[in-house]
């Protein structure tokens, strides 16, 4: 076998081949390869451009069929008094049609307004424009018969019936609010960014899922205020389209999401673990239909309150979910009281507190930063949830040219603690399903953040996710090996790809 030396090898490397067939005349007939240069040998280029060009054609290569960081651009607040929910854009179908979907990890299926839907909104306050999926009109969709799995699925999550005369499978749902949906489950394919690199353009990727086309609504689903195209559900179920894609080996089995919480809000959502030395992980309780933590106990400026760890223990109506979809945070009464006790007592000297419509609210003349206690929600595993006053506290406007700022923690007589925007903003959490467990740490959420993806075949890609001015996020692979296959044959393709873009 001939050797190249290393010098020969990038030469090679540096040559992109321009294939033409010719016949050859003389006898027997046959042809022969006339081979080209694209780039003249006197002509120089950039190492960067090569990689560059490599990596969109690898991705060709490896589309579908490679677990790689996949990117949600997020849009809204956590500011109750502004939005009070994040979003984000996915399409489906074909031709591929654009929804605004709310992201919530208290449920699992992601489900668009149908255009045969009976109650839902026709327009958004949010100023957004509604659209509504057509099963017709998308050349790929198709209704989910009653034979699948999916209507004998036994998990906790949407309520399967299947309807024997049309042979068609439907779905109810009810959330936590009182609002619900129902309609047909629909399988069609999903459109997503896989990013190779920041100088190299998006990868279009696309996989087929089952989700949910509504067909009724009701509660504040029928309102128009805050309207939008639909729920996309990060639950933990098998019907969460993180499970869907994970089980095929597409995406790997956790995601993370980073909310801004500052008045622009926004923010990044991968499916990828987000790496950052500070993060601290907390085991999730087995066998829930939610997300689920073992809450032990709560600190204001650094004392544990009297609180009887039973208070949180978790039981059919006892516990403590993370959930992105809900907007504030609510505590048990038997924490609640202490919590606000402490709070009241640290600032006695420096805010008026006092009562507005429920709530435990003060009027503050300087920076809450400065005078309002740190919070701790301390966890099983030794992982503590450090708040800051602007992660505990909802501005409320002014009153005698003072600042009013309430309690957003919000009392529960008896039930779940809910953990939800208000805590999780200006965060990095990470909801790794393969090890049963949630990380957080705070951060800023403007700047970039380190991506893990853990394929099927446990390798790993290191990149580097950004959301940018204009609400795009760039991700740079550093090192992989990548499998792929192609049809029912399967093949190598061996690419390694070294340091692409050095951070």
């Amino acid at each position: 076998m001939r050797r190249f030396h290393t010098p020969t090898l990038l030469l090679l490397l540096l040559i992109v081949c321009y294939i033409s067939f010719s016949p050859v005349y003389g006898g027997g007939g046959g042809g022969y390869l006339h081979l080209q240069r694209a780039v003249p040998l006197n002509h120089r280029v950039e190492m960067d451009t090569i990689r560059a060009r490599d990596r969109v054609r690898h991705a060709r290569f490896l589309q579908g069929v490679v677990a790689g960081v996949v990117r949600f651009n997020l849009q809204g607040t956590s500011d109750p008094y502004s939005l009070g929910l994040y979003t984000t854009k996915v399409k489906i179908g074909s031709p591929p049609k654009e929804f605004n979907v709310q992201i919530d990890t208290g449920s699992d299926i992601l489900w668009v307004n149908c255009n045969t839907c009976s109650n839902c909104p026709q327009s958004s306050g949010l100023g957004i424009e509604l659209n509504f999926f057509d099963t017709v009109g998308s050349s790929t969709a198709a209704l989910v018969p009653c034979s699948h799995p999916i209507c004998t699925y036994g998990g906790q999550g949407p309520a399967a019936q299947c309807s024997p005369q049309v042979n068609q499978c439907s779905y109810t749902f009810q959330y936590e609010d009182g609002s619900g949906t129902s309609g047909n489950y629909v399988s069609d394919e999903l459109y997503f960014d896989m990013i190779l690199g920041q100088s190299a353009p998006d990868v279009n990727s696309s996989a087929t899922i089952i989700f949910g086309c509504s067909t009724s609504q009701s509660g504040d689903l029928t309102k128009t205020d805050r309207a939008v195209d639909g729920i996309f559900g990060f639950g933990p179920g098998a019907l969460s389209v993180v499970s869907q894609l994970s089980s095929r080996g597409i995406t790997p089995k956790v995601f993370s999401h980073c909310l801004k919480g500052d008045a622009n809000g926004g923010g990044i959502l991968v499916l990828g673990e987000i790496l950052e030395p500070s993060i601290v992980y907390s085991p999730l309780v087995p066998s829930q239909p939610h997300y689920n933590l073992n809450l032990e106990s709560i600190a204001v400026n650094g004392q544990l309150l009297s609180i009887n760890p039973a208070v949180f223990a978790t039981s059919d109506n006892r516990g403590t979910i993370v959930d992105c979809g809900t907007t504030l945070a609510y505590l048990v009464q038997e924490a609640y009281d202490p919590l606000v006790n402490a709070v009241n007592t640290a600032v006695s000297q420096i805010a008026t507190p006092f009562i507005s419509k429920g709530n435990q609210c003060y009027l503050v003349l300087t920076s809450i930063d400065d005078n309002f206690p740190p919070v701790s929600l301390n966890f099983a595993g030794g992982a503590s949830m450090d708040l800051k006053p602007a992660q505990y506290l909802v501005h409320n406007g002014f009153q005698d040219g003072a600042a009013m700022w309430c309690i957003g923690f919000q009392k529960v007589q008896e039930g779940v603690t809910i953990l939800g925007d208000l805590v999780l903003k200006d965060k990095i959490v990470v909801y790794d399903l393969a090890r049963q467990r949630i990380g957080w740490t705070n951060y800023d959420c403007s700047m970039s953040v380190n991506v893990s993806v853990t394929t099927s075949k446990d390798e790993y890609i290191n990149a580097r996710a950004r959301q940018t001015s204009n609400s795009s996020s760039k991700i740079g692979i550093l090192s992989k090996l990548l499998p792929c296959s192609e049809g029912t044959e399967q093949f190598s393709c061996g690419l390694q790809l070294s340091l692409l873009d050095r951070i």
